[in-house]
């Protein structure tokens, strides 16, 4: 009998044990000296490789030496009126276009990929405006209606909430969602009913069947103030709720809320933190950087958000991945690039996380106004 429980005992403890994830390393590699805020991946030339859209240029892969013109974009005081780059095939010629949008001009636009021929003859790219949506603080793609196609979503602070919908090549057609919106935006299914919903600064627009034509009811049931973009909705805990992971854009914070059900399906949400010591947490991305087989969190510090105007503008600048302890319920933090400008890297507005050579690890491209960098991923190693 002694011999039995010994047995489970040892069965218990090899049981309870969890192997640890393992580490990625990364090698930084510098592109350019450039302050676009936005990089975009995808293969411009149609040769099979990707390559690195950013600005006025798109760089040539592997190697992302090589560098092509693509525009003259407008400068405003220390900005690019250029705040997102999204691949869309647009006009439906088989050529990868890019969308994107700025805070000054208030007008969505396309620009058009030219194609192989020529795209490396460096002649601008032609510019076509989708419409006026108000400030665009960012923009992001999200299959809204579930019909297996992106749709258009631009963060607008203080304009009403809107999806861009593609209908034909080169045609698009707008759907308001809600009056106003405020700074920060996610999507995901937050009531399990299959339907992917919005979560704004001040709650979550609930879907309705009909998307375009239906009410989306909003839920006031947190406050972010200046959130990021996005906001992440995931089931951090594998409780089978979705929870939200946001960061104070223009502030300290990063935290996740844990959504619960009490037992008359009343929903609420708890607060916990991930990390109070960085500001600036403008953009995350939720994604598999280990390898281990679950999304973890990419994010870090906009470098210059405001202009120094913002909290924690003099302290060091950051990149990170944080990943989920389930054991501790909790996120563990992991520095990428962290000290002062130049050795620490900012995420700017709009990065990309992609397996950039096809070795089955993602990398990490990231621009901002303390230049454009990619952080390859050299492969995990154990604890």
């Amino acid at each position: 009998m002694q011999r039995i429980i010994s047995g489970l005992l040892f069965l218990s403890v090899v049981g309870a044990f969890v192997a640890p994830e393992p580490t990625p390393q990364f090698k930084r590699y510098f592109v350019a000296a450039e302050s676009y805020e936005s990089v975009g991946v995808f293969d411009v030339d149609k040769n099979d490789t990707l390559d690195l859209v950013s600005g006025d240029f798109w760089y040539e892969g592997p190697s992302f030496r090589r560098r092509h013109l693509i525009g003259n974009e407008a400068r405003k005081e220390e900005y690019y009126d250029d705040f997102s780059t999204i691949p869309l095939d647009v006009n439906g010629d088989g050529n990868l276009d890019f969308v994107t949008g700025g805070w000054w001009g208030g007008i969505l636009r396309w620009v058009e990929n030219p194609g192989p021929a020529k795209n490396k003859k460096n002649e601008p790219w032609s510019i076509h405006e989708i419409g006026p949506v108000g400030n665009v603080e960012t923009t992001r793609a999200w299959d809204i209606d579930g019909d297996g196609v992106v749709e258009i979503v631009p963060n607008n602070p203080g304009h009403p909430l809107k999806y861009i919908k593609l209908t034909s090549p080169g045609v698009f057609k707008t759907i308001t969602v809600a009056p106003t919106q405020g700074h920060g935006l996610g999507f995901g299914d937050v009531n399990g009913d299959g339907r992917g919903d919005f979560i704004v600064s001040d709650g979550w627009l609930e879907a309705p069947t009909n998307r375009e034509a239906g009410n989306w009811s909003l839920h006031k049931e947190f406050s972010f103030g200046s959130a990021s973009v996005p906001i992440v909705v995931a089931d951090v805990n594998g409780d089978r709720l979705n929870d939200l992971i946001v960061g104070q854009a223009h502030g300290y914070g990063l935290h996740w809320y844990e959504q619960t059900r009490d037992k008359n399906g009343k929903r609420a949400w708890t607060k916990h933190l991930i990390d109070d010591k960085n500001s600036q947490y403008h953009c995350l991305e939720w994604i598999d950087i280990t390898g281990y087989g679950r999304p973890d969190l990419v994010t870090g510090k906009r470098f210059r958000a405001h202009n120094d105007n913002d909290p924690g503008t003099e302290d060091p600048v950051g990149l990170y991945y944080f990943t989920w302890n389930a054991t501790q319920k909790r996120f563990e933090k992991h520095d990428i690039a962290y000290g002062p400008a130049g050795v620490g890297k900012g995420t700017g507005i709009y990065f990309a996380v992609v397996d950039l050579h096809k070795k089955g690890r993602k990398d990490i491209v990231v621009a901002g106004k303390d230049g454009l960098v990619v952080f390859f991923n050299e492969g995990a190693q154990k604890k």
